[in-house]
């Protein structure tokens, strides 16, 4: 047989979703696994969400809708976005895809043709890189800086522009670290792209989980020069604890969402319709179940920090959004535990799942050796158990 394409031989598959497999499977044969791995909220769907797919499927609202999503739900989603982050969009620049992680997709094919480069910081979620490569473009790693909670700033960003410099992807609170951008940062990061003339896709899905009273700022805001030159991604998986129902858009030009559209109109055609209207009831309805779960995980996120940095050769910041601790772990590096000598995150993960049945994601996953990622989307019963084992096992690294 003649091998498979090398586009797909470059791709290496999801380890958060691989560790999460395998935790599943541990507990599947009776284990007492507790697992700090995968990033979703561990709330339910609210019920009148949930209740208007019901509907959905009881009025037989099950063909075929425009592949780039309802017109309700796009409507939906511009006055959503001018409602929380006065962002001013029309339905005509929406695009409404299966999921976020497809949004993006969408945005890195209409952007990239063969060897453009994308500005990639690092710490970041491990599906940027693939979709990058996968679409013939050139990741280019800016490495950001604990101390400033490892968030790029413009003089790194600089030092990173090229001839061929296409894309920069900024992520806001960032998935791993929960970093977040400041307004003064992103003004001049938002210079430098229009100067530069690169574009932002600019991922906005934890947006709403923001702690400590910090407000949300959104490139987009910083003039229409910036504006028309970046696609945002956003989605209803995280603020509404909607991850399986596959719902994510873009907001962008109107020439590169027309684009899009019909990208996607030949890939997938339309994001499932019964879940684009519980989307849009998402949206359009009640909010407060956003902010109450928000408040649980700052109260989660407070617990974590104070543990973490309390466990001997852990150490971690203290993380402005989202819902993830990105833990220092070079502390544990040389020494024993077990019988193996600790040399790098996933040996350390290995060991944590293995012997003390707890699920942590290695920093190697998301480009950034020497940490790993704790995912506070979980009951505060298992977080304290399960850093109760955490500590218990490296108490005897010797």
């Amino acid at each position: 047989m003649k091998a498979i394409s090398k586009r797909a031989q470059r791709i290496s598959p999801s380890p958060t979703l691989a560790l999460d497999a395998k935790a599943k499977a541990m507990t599947a044969q009776g284990m007492d696994v507790i697992s700090f791995a995968v990033g979703e909220p561990d709330f339910n769907t609210p019920d009148h969400i949930g209740q208007a797919g019901i509907d959905a499927i009881n009025q037989h609202f099950t063909r075929y809708t425009d592949a780039s999503g309802l017109p309700e739900l796009k409507k939906a989603v511009c006055n959503r976005l001018k409602v929380n982050f006065d962002q001013d969009y029309q339905p005509n620049q929406i695009v409404v895809s299966n999921g976020a992680k497809h949004s993006l997709y969408n945005a890195f094919a209409a952007l990239l043709d063969d060897g453009d480069e994308v500005i990639l910081p690092i710490p970041c979620w491990v599906s940027y890189t693939e979709q990058i490569r996968l679409l013939g473009g050139i990741p280019v790693f800016v490495e950001t800086k604990e101390e400033n909670d490892f968030v790029m700033v413009a003089s790194e960003l600089k030092a990173a522009i090229t001839a061929k410099t296409k894309v920069l992807l900024l992520n806001s609170p960032s998935n791993p670290t929960g970093g977040v951008y400041s307004k003064e940062n992103l003004q001049a990061i938002a210079d430098l792209c229009v100067e530069n003339d690169i574009y932002v896709i600019a991922d906005e899905i934890y947006a709403q989980l923001l702690y400590d009273g910090l407000v949300y700022t959104s490139i987009v805001n910083l003039g229409e020069e910036i504006k028309k030159r970046t696609i945002v991604i956003n989605g209803v998986s995280k603020s509404y604890a909607m991850t399986g129902w596959r719902i994510g858009y873009t907001a962008c030009d109107a020439g590169i969402a027309k684009a899009m559209g019909s990208m996607q109109s030949h890939i997938t055609a339309n994001p499932c319709n019964i879940a684009q209207k519980a989307a849009v009831t998402a949206l359009n309805g009640p909010q407060e179940s956003i902010e109450a779960m928000r408040v649980e995980f700052e109260k989660r996120r407070n617990y974590l920090v104070e543990r973490v940095n309390a466990i001997p050769g852990l150490s971690c910041r203290t993380p402005g959004g989202a819902f993830y601790v990105f833990a220092n772990v070079k502390g544990v590096f040389g020494k024993t535990l077990r019988g193996v000598k600790v040399s790098t995150s996933t040996e350390l993960c290995d060991l944590l799942l293995n012997e003390a049945k707890v699920a942590v994601v290695p920093g190697i996953a998301f480009e950034a050796e020497g940490y790993m990622r704790f995912s506070y989307a979980n009951s505060m019963d298992n977080i304290k158990e399960g850093l109760d084992r955490v500590e218990a096992l490296l108490k005897e690294a010797k």
